[in-house]
């Protein structure tokens, strides 16, 4: 998968703010597992039969109509845009609930959650489980189908510019290191 591209066309920050980069997944792509090429998968349902299917059935370039491994790459993975790879085996998401991701503003991680049939956001396991049991029309909805694993953001299409957050314990040495030294 990757983040919007970033070119003049399409800037990396929003333009309702400047200051917040755009964290929305524009582009849904899979590997070719004998050419390592990339080809774009046209809506994120595809992807997400694709993906949950990758470890029994790798993708190739000849699944997708027309194409095979002699065609160029339909997208180059390359720093244009933040790229995330999502762990396969993933399940395809039931039918009326939605897999989000949101990119952090530091671009350290994405985020995970379902969005229910009935617009409620849900975080984990536990929330999901108390949703179903809250709501028997979805008895039959397996919690099995709720992965709340996020995408590894490729550390090398981050934008050289995103502010990255020091973590806390580095914070912590060096606070403790000034006033040893003072």
């Amino acid at each position: 998968m990757a983040l919007k591209e970033r070119s003049p066309e399409t800037p990396k920050t929003s333009p309702k703010n400047p200051r917040v980069a755009n964290r929305s997944i524009d582009t849904y792509a899979a590997q070719c597992d004998k050419c390592l090429k990339w080809r774009v998968i046209p809506t994120e349902e595809e992807y997400e039969e694709i993906r949950s299917k990758m470890e029994e059935n790798p993708y190739v370039c000849d699944r997708k109509p027309g194409v095979s491994c002699d065609d160029p790459a339909d997208i180059e993975y390359n720093a244009t845009r933040t790229w995330v790879i999502d762990r396969p085996g993933v399940p395809k998401t039931p039918e009326g609930f939605k897999r989000s991701l949101v990119l952090r503003r530091d671009f350290s991680k994405m985020d995970a959650y379902y969005i229910t049939p009935t617009g409620k956001k849900l975080r984990t396991r536990n929330e999901m489980a108390a949703f179903i049991e809250a709501n028997p029309k979805y008895k039959d909805v397996n919690l099995s189908a709720f992965n709340f694993t996020s995408p590894k953001v490729m550390e090398d299409t981050v934008p050289e510019d995103a502010v990255r957050k020091v973590p806390s314990s580095a914070n912590g040495n060096k606070k403790r290191a000034l006033k040893d030294s003072a």
